[in-house]
């Protein structure tokens, strides 16, 4: 078996490239059959109230209005086109309505101007939006490499899961999580880097970069782990160089091997809930060590304690963007008493549910990242079972039909 960070890949759901972007930023947000009706209502209407005036007010220059619309929401092509229309409405009431030669002149030239300057608007701002479409393109592919999409099977568990940053326009924040398999059985880890912003993420890719490699080369949990802290430990001295704050990361870390025994080591973090016969209950975690970054402080060294994970249940694993979520009065969510709820629920419907009812809960009102993972065993592929003879006289008899000419 070749090892890598999954021996199934889990499916990915369609990034958005660079060519979907150009595509979007260059489509056109108004077909040709409204702007054409649009355009000959707009034109039946100011050409009227021009007649009705009569030569004291003109109206017929208004049109230039109609391209600088179609500038904001159709393409060059429509814009130009509209341009064209009130171009030639202008010269045809122009011409109907008489005046000097130095009026007729001067109003054609005017509408011509402004559908030109139109023109030039439409296509600064395709040219814009396609700009930041590649930019943000770009920034969805590396953002991707830091966290991959859910849920993620591996031969012990499948983790599935959900994760909401504080900032809508990004798709990572300071929460991190993984999944790898490696030659020692799944290793799973959820964290959460102190702080928010760029400094936060970039901490929290250091760590799922050591994850990635010391899952699979490190035969022991509490051995990961150290790499994690050295990890972090390097970024710090790199961040105390360049004038930044140092930080550390809560982490929770589990180890499932082929036998189907867990082990956990746990670096500040919030115990897991386990969801099993329709009961939601904490995870005692009697080992419970300094966060990633601070092994200094602490003169003990991490240990790794075995964790109850029986079929058919569910380990839900969290960041406090869950427990410290608050409601209008300030009162945190009842997380326990929530999951109870749904204790018998399945991966995906259990995580639905409490997405649903954290919005409801906070109002929509975000003070932290959301990371959740829901861990349930993979099933043991069915052995092939192959019917046998029940005694050696049918067994006799079956063999002399096969080998009958």
């Amino acid at each position: 078996m070749t090892f890598g960070l999954l021996s199934r890949p889990a499916p990915r759901a369609a990034l958005p490239g660079t060519e979907t972007g150009e595509a979007a930023a260059r489509a056109p947000r108004i077909g040709n059959r409204a702007l054409s009706g649009g355009l000959a209502l707009l034109t039946a209407v100011i050409v009227a109230l021009d007649v009705l005036a009569g030569e004291d007010l003109r109206l017929v220059p208004l049109l230039v209005v109609a391209p600088a619309l179609v500038s904001v929401f159709g393409t060059v092509g429509q814009t130009a086109a509209a341009g064209a229309w009130v171009t030639g409405a202008a010269v045809v009431t122009r011409a109907v309505t008489g005046g000097t030669t130095w009026d007729i002149v001067s109003s054609i030239v005017f509408t011509l101007f402004a559908c030109l300057l139109s023109v030039g608007a439409c296509w600064l701002r395709i040219r814009r939006a396609t700009e930041i479409a590649r930019l943000r393109s770009a920034a969805v592919a590396l953002q991707r490499q830091i966290l991959r999409p859910l849920p993620i099977p591996t031969d012990q568990v499948t983790a599935h899961g959900t994760y909401t940053p504080i900032e809508e326009d990004h798709l990572v924040g300071g929460d991190i999580y993984e999944v790898v398999q490696s030659p020692y059985g799944t290793r799973v880890i959820i964290g959460d880097v102190q702080g928010k912003g760029l400094p936060a993420i970039g901490v929290g890719f250091a760590v799922l970069g050591a994850f990635r490699e010391a899952a699979i080369r490190e035969p022991s949990l509490t051995g990961l782990v150290d790499r994690l802290e050295d990890a972090v430990a390097r970024q710090n001295a790199f961040s105390a160089a360049t004038g930044d704050v140092e930080r550390f990361v809560t982490a929770l870390v589990l180890g499932f091997d082929g036998d189907g025994r867990v082990e956990a080591v746990n670096c500040g973090h919030l115990p897991p809930r386990l969801l099993h016969d329709g009961v939601a209950v904490p995870v005692p975690m009697r080992r419970t060590s300094v966060p990633l970054g601070m092994a200094e402080l602490s003169s003990s060294g991490r240990s790794a304690e075995r964790l109850d994970f029986p079929p058919g249940a569910t380990l839900l694993m969290f960041t406090d963007g869950v427990t410290e979520a608050r409601d209008a009065d300030g009162n945190f969510y009842p997380l326990d008493a929530r999951l109870s709820r749904w204790a018998r629920r399945e991966p995906g419907e259990l995580l639905d549910a409490l997405e649903r009812d954290l919005e409801k809960f906070s109002r929509g009102v975000r003070r932290d990242d959301v990371a959740v993972l829901a861990l349930r065993r993979t099933p043991a592929p069915a052995a092939a079972q192959i019917p046998a003879p029940s005694d050696g006289h049918e067994a006799m008899r079956a063999a002399e039909v096969f080998s009958a000419p």
